[in-house]
């Protein structure tokens, strides 16, 4: 079965074990986004994104910041000037679920040059 791309979907709610994903899925998933990584303990997704300076770290964090609100499904942020650490996890089932891949997704279409 073709599913469409990651950046297309929407987040669904997720609650409880069985939206949980297995390491599989994550070593399935995570190719399609160049540059993140899973934490060591395989519970979330993560990334450095780096800018010029603070005014464009902070455009790239309200862009992030209406996407997961639209979504309903937000991000652990760490910022400064020149960088933003997101952090996807869904704590509703403990770890990894399709929403966070969703929206690592989305954040890497928001930032696309074509």
């Amino acid at each position: 079965m073709n599913h469409p791309p990651l950046a297309l979907q929407h987040c669904q709610s997720r609650n409880g074990q069985e939206h949980l994903l297995l390491q599989s899925d994550t070593a399935t998933l995570l190719p399609q986004l160049p540059g993140w990584q899973l934490s060591a303990d395989g519970k979330s997704l993560g990334k450095t994104f780096h800018f010029r300076n603070f005014h464009h770290t902070l455009g790239f964090v309200n862009a992030v910041g209406f996407m997961a609100n639209h979504e309903d499904h937000h991000p652990d942020m760490e910022l400064g000037y020149g960088y933003c650490k997101l952090r996807w996890s869904t704590h509703d089932v403990g770890g990894l679920s399709l929403n966070d891949f969703i929206c690592a997704a989305r954040v890497e279409a928001l930032l696309s040059r074509e």
